[in-house]
């Protein structure tokens, strides 16, 4: 039976195992030949010597090719993890053609590396990225379960806008028109009369042209609404949220978190309460700051940008002006101007990765926004149902999963955390 790269460094010298895995790096020296071996939990140097049919064997390697091996355990400071494999067997080999990547000598956010991602996934940096999404996405249900949220599921093919016409996917759908779904918000507002809260975690989709380092014409979305919740209520749960996965990647993933060279100052600051400050104030601190920015104007990413440079932790920003938010959201009561939604901004320059808010809940107050806003009703009758039997103030938000692994990760550009990324631009592979 063979054993793991990890299993195998935890075993004493002398040990006899089987490994298997990938060759990621190869050097003859003399005598020898050395190959680090990889599998998913880490990597080992294997040692063949001259004069074995393993030997021979190994010379004819090249990076990526498979391979089985025996041999026996043998502590060696030097190597990687403190021990090595020295092979007496190679019981099972695919050699393959010439790797096409040198993992030392490429950006990650190539052009080229972008055209053969489904190779470059094998990278020792990507593998780390990967297993810090695992977390991340483990961590999300584990957070919702544990508050008595229910996971549900909603639809991909959708018949009318949730954040706005000019960014929705058209699709033929038999004898009529759909759209790929931009957010699940709707159906979980549904599902909240029989579940009370809920949450989703799939895929949403934005025609958007933005060539921006956030943005993705694919993404994962994070998704919850809860009945008898207010925009406090709804804030608290995704800062919640947000502090949970930090502290799971944290407590898991420093191994991930230093192959990728991310300092863990800012995620362990995260781990405190979140600085809050409405638009009002952020209007106030960006035109301090000499920025050119009126009451009413759109919180983009150069703003979101300098206001996170002020603050070592998450900002939750709320009460933004009604042309800045979407239909749906609830006006304050108490200043009609204002929404009771808000944004969840991440430290460092990474800004937005929460949105969310209290909903409108009642059908008159629907309808008149939804024709403020140049909207038809009729495209949302099923939505204004909701209010017409036994409405309730309910509040929720959506967080983007992968704009969260970017910062946890300290990654340049959102594609350098998803695996396969579509954007403006590409579709494959």
């Amino acid at each position: 039976m063979s054993v793991s790269v990890r299993e195998a460094l935890g075993m004493p010298e002398g040990e006899t195992v089987v490994l298997r895995g990938w060759v990621y790096r190869k050097r003859e020296l003399r005598d020898k030949v050395f190959i680090v071996i990889r599998d998913s939990t880490g990597v080992i140097q294997a040692v063949f010597t001259r004069g074995t049919r393993a030997y021979d064997v190994a010379r004819t390697l090249n990076i990526e090719s498979s391979l089985v091996v025996r041999g026996g355990i043998k502590v060696e400071p030097r190597a990687p993890g403190g021990k090595e494999l020295h092979v007496t067997d190679v019981l099972w080999h695919y050699v393959g053609r010439p790797y096409p990547i040198n993992e030392d000598a490429v950006r990650a956010d190539s052009e080229y590396l972008l055209d053969i991602r489904h190779l470059w996934v094998r990278s020792r940096r990507f593998t780390a990225v990967l297993k810090v999404r695992h977390t991340v996405g483990d961590a999300i249900r584990e957070y919702f379960s544990s508050r008595g949220f229910y996971e549900v599921h909603a639809p991909t093919f959708i018949s009318a806008a949730v954040e706005g016409g000019a960014t929705l996917f058209e699709v033929p759908y038999f004898d009529t028109v759909a759209y790929l779904t931009q957010s699940s918000q709707f159906y979980l507002e549904a599902l909240i009369f029989s579940l009370e809260k809920v949450y989703t975690v799939q895929p949403s989709f934005r025609a958007e042209k933005s060539r921006t380092r956030r943005h993705l014409t694919e993404f994962w979305h994070a998704e919850a609404e809860a009945a008898w919740c207010d925009m406090d209520c709804a804030s608290g749960i995704a800062e919640g949220l947000i502090r949970h996965v930090v502290r799971r990647v944290l407590d898991e993933r420093q191994d991930e978190l230093g192959l990728l060279g991310r300092g863990t100052g800012a995620l362990e600051a995260a781990l405190g309460p979140f600085h809050r400050m409405s638009y009002d104030e952020a209007v106030e601190i960006l035109r301090g700051m000499g920025m050119d920015v009126r009451w009413g104007d759109d919180i983009g990413s150069d703003e979101e940008r300098a206001l996170t440079s002020k603050f070592d932790r998450p900002i939750v920003l709320y009460g933004f002006p009604e042309n800045l938010k979407a239909f749906y959201h609830r006006n304050d009561p108490g200043r009609p101007e204002v929404t009771l939604s808000f944004d969840i901004l991440a430290p460092e320059g990474y800004g937005e990765v929460v949105g969310g808010g209290e909903r409108i809940y009642e059908e008159e107050e629907l309808v008149g926004k939804i024709l403020r806003f140049g909207l038809d009703p009729k495209d949302y009758e099923w939505y204004i149902d909701l209010r017409r039997y036994g409405s309730v103030p309910h509040a929720g938000f959506g967080l983007g999963v992968d704009r969260l692994v970017m910062w946890l990760v300290g990654a340049d550009h959102v594609r350098d955390v998803v695996p396969f990324p579509r954007d403006v631009r590409r579709v494959k592979p």
